[in-house]
């Protein structure tokens, strides 16, 4: 005390003082803290989960995937967060779908918030929950809450309790949706949820593309006359590429993802989707390696560019939403 000039009067700090932790703040209790023998807890891992298109599903694995569908799926359905999505024929004599509603349900944690519903629909996207609150927790707290991007289009929830947000968008008559939530909670369910996309990919019946991947075409190649997607399509293959490159500079899954949408539809809105799907990805995806996933000849592989491409790839893949 007297080398270092303390005062021997009044209370003094611990040497070793107790850390308290906010139980409704996850960064908070999960942050590298030392233990004794020096050792540090590793910082949590967050995985990330996309759906945009027709539809295009990105899973916590980084696996990509284009599936029908069609009809309500669960895209996650955990201890903490469940995740639902409907999905509606896009064109007539296509199997192809898009996103027209979303539901997701906050469940209830400590008292950090009660449970909460959100519910979106085509040309309602509401900046509130169903009962009309705004935010979970107490006034001060705010543990889970809804912002307002862009009026009826864009909204992000955020989760502070359980270290989640979420992305939800309007382009043209469809929803898009993004994830972001760490792999412990994620992954805390009963083995009886095993339908969830996010975790586990589409059912192999309800997969229209190939291999888990968008095979390369041949830039400039049109589609034979036989193959066309739908009379409402006024896109080639080779003016779908020029209109998504508008976009998107880099020939990425996404990308192809945008000439097979316009293919298949003819609407331009999913080139916005699009995009928008890569943007979430960048503002989200905790991995800047794997923010661009690359088709290649050998089934998809994470940010590698492909040695091959397949000529008849996305043809193929056109002529199989349509059977």
């Amino acid at each position: 005390m007297s080398q270092r000039n303390c005062s021997k009067d009044g209370p003094t700090s611990s040497t070793n003082p107790e850390v308290t932790h906010d139980p409704c703040n996850y960064s908070g209790h999960t942050e590298p803290r030392e233990h004794q023998g020096g050792e540090k807890t590793p910082p949590p891992t967050y995985l990330f989960c996309g759906l945009f298109g027709d539809p295009h599903l990105r899973t916590f694995k980084d696996h990509f995937q284009t599936c029908k569908v069609e009809g309500a799926w669960p895209l996650m359905d955990n201890n903490y967060l469940s995740v639902q999505v409907t999905n509606v024929p896009v064109v007539p004599g296509s199997s192809a779908t898009a996103t027209n509603k979303i539901t997701i349900i906050f469940k209830s944690y400590q008292d950090c918030t009660d449970q909460k519903v959100y519910q979106a629909v085509t040309d309602d996207l509401p900046a509130a929950f169903v009962d009309g609150t705004t935010s979970g927790g107490d006034g001060n707290t705010k543990s889970l809450q809804i912002v307002e991007k862009v009026s009826g289009k864009y909204v992000e929830m955020h989760a502070k309790y359980i270290g989640t947000t979420v992305y939800i968008r309007q382009l043209g008559h469809y929803l898009t949706l993004a994830i972001r939530m760490p792999q412990e909670l994620v992954m805390a369910y009963e083995e009886s949820q095993d339908l969830q996309l996010c975790v586990n990919g589409c059912p192999s019946s309800e997969r229209i593309d190939d291999s888990g991947h968008l095979p390369l075409p041949v830039m400039g190649q049109l589609l034979p006359q036989g193959a066309a997607a739908h009379p409402r399509s006024v896109y080639t293959l080779e003016t779908a590429t020029t209109k998504c490159r508008e976009k998107m500079l880099v020939k990425d899954i996404y990308f192809h993802s945008c000439v097979f949408d316009l293919l298949t539809t003819g609407d331009a809105n999913f080139t916005a989707a699009a995009h928008s799907a890569l943007q979430d990805v960048e503002a989200l995806h905790p991995r800047r390696e794997h923010w661009h996933i690359f088709p290649s000849s050998g089934g998809g592989c994470v940010g590698k560019r492909s040695k091959f491409f397949l000529s008849l790839g996305l043809v193929c893949l056109i002529l199989a939403a349509f059977l």
